[in-house]
């Protein structure tokens, strides 16, 4: 009876190993999926994405990886942590911070989502009570001066110092800045969101034009490759598109082009400038904000006149809303528009670009999903697919010119 003992001993034993075997490979797939939810929690077209960089305090056009490495120890010090036990005290204790550094990534790119969808709902809700796009943005854009202005005044945030060269170097930018909100308001009034989103998708196909035709930048064939799925993907889905109108069209590649131009813009007027002092990312993006806001008033004025005051009142008498509920939904959306882009900055400013590409592209998808869910948008099969390889296209667009900034 000893040989069936030993057989079945050493059947348990492989038994066991395997199992072993699965569980650790299960354990190393549960902890990418957590990783991975954590990131698609988060909610661009990424409103304020510059590609710029300055050589003043903070590099102001751009957000730069931040890779952290392990402090290095001497050979002699090495070996007493080893003696002493301290190693292993020092590699729990570098655990502990790597675990507390990713929940603070995790943590920003859930704000940044979260805040980015409920930007997307509350600007449709108020561009479906009030048809006044040009007034909307610029209600979103004058909110965020009641965001930084007090921390500037309190001394929280050190409030930069710009002379009038300073703000004509800006200018340019501004009026860029102007128009990818702009045109991303309007496009969100005439269409549904998920369409206006698949066509931002297509911003990488207008910068790769910008870029040649006015930086004279010639991208590898490669880069150029990955524009096609964008395209097709655009096409198909604007096809399909139920929900299609040529304004929101139009509206969403004016926000393209804008986007497209500032990236150029900053490129060519800023790069190795020193622009005023204490202007780091945060505060570039605030002045941005003030300057745009003082540029989209006359536009606002001109375009709309004072017709949204008496709209806004017909839609109170209606019964629809109150005047606190119709003026906080105007607020919600002009603050989660500056916090969306403001914790963008904290986000991308921690994270290599292969996950900024990643993020930005599960950023689309939870947008796109976000408000089909919350306004009941229909949306064709062909419309699904079309938005579904555009999407990947600026992915494999995003790795492609990461890989030849290497």
């Amino acid at each position: 009876h000893s040989a069936p003992n030993v057989l079945n001993s050493r059947a348990k034993l492989v038994s066991l190993r395997h199992h072993r075997v699965n569980l650790t490979v299960t354990m190393l797939a549960m902890k990418k999926v957590v990783l991975l939810a954590i990131a698609a929690s988060s909610a661009s077209a990424f409103a304020f994405s510059p590609r710029a960089s300055v050589n003043s305090a903070a590099k102001t056009m751009s957000v730069p990886a931040v890779t952290q490495f392990p402090a290095k120890t001497s050979p002699s010090t090495s070996m007493a942590l080893s003696a002493t036990g301290g190693a292993a005290a020092v590699a729990e204790e570098d655990s502990g911070a790597n675990l507390a550094e990713t929940l603070k990534v995790g943590s920003y790119f859930a704000l940044w989502y979260l805040f980015n969808i409920g930007y997307n709902i509350y600007n449709k809700q108020a561009l479906n009570a009030l048809a006044f796009p040009w007034t909307i943005a610029t209600i979103q854009m004058a909110t965020g001066i009641l965001y930084f202005a007090p921390l500037w005044a309190l001394g929280l945030r050190k409030a930069p110092k710009l002379s009038g060269a300073d703000l004509k170097t800006l200018l340019p930018i501004a009026l860029c800045h102007t128009g990818v909100h702009v045109g991303a308001v309007i496009a969100l009034g005439a269409g549904a969101v998920s369409f206006a989103h698949i066509v931002k998708a297509s911003e990488p196909v207008v910068t790769c034009a910008a870029n040649a035709a006015l930086l004279g930048e010639v991208l590898p064939m490669k880069v150029y490759a990955t524009l096609l799925p964008i395209i097709g993907g655009v096409a198909i889905a604007s096809m399909k598109e139920l929900s299609f109108t040529f304004l929101a069209l139009a509206a969403a590649m004016l926000s393209n082009v804008s986007s497209s131009l500032r990236g150029v813009l900053s490129k060519k007027t800023m790069s190795g400038k020193k622009i005023g002092e204490n202007l780091d990312a945060q505060n570039l993006y605030a002045v941005l904000t003030a300057m745009s806001t003082l540029l989209l008033i006359p536009m606002m004025l001109a375009i709309e006149g004072t017709g949204f005051i008496p709209a806004f009142k017909a839609a109170v008498e209606a019964g629809s809303f109150t005047n606190k509920s119709l003026s906080t939904l105007l607020l919600l959306g002009g603050a989660t528009y500056y916090l969306y882009n403001e914790v963008a900055f904290l986000a991308l400013g921690k994270v290599n670009p292969v996950t900024h590409a990643v993020g930005n592209t599960i950023k689309r998808v939870v947008i796109i999903v976000a408000s089909v869910v919350a306004f009941k948008t229909p949306m064709s099969t062909g419309s699904i697919i079309g938005s579904s390889i555009a999407i990947f296209g600026t992915l494999l667009y995003s790795l492609a010119m990461n890989s030849v900034k290497k």
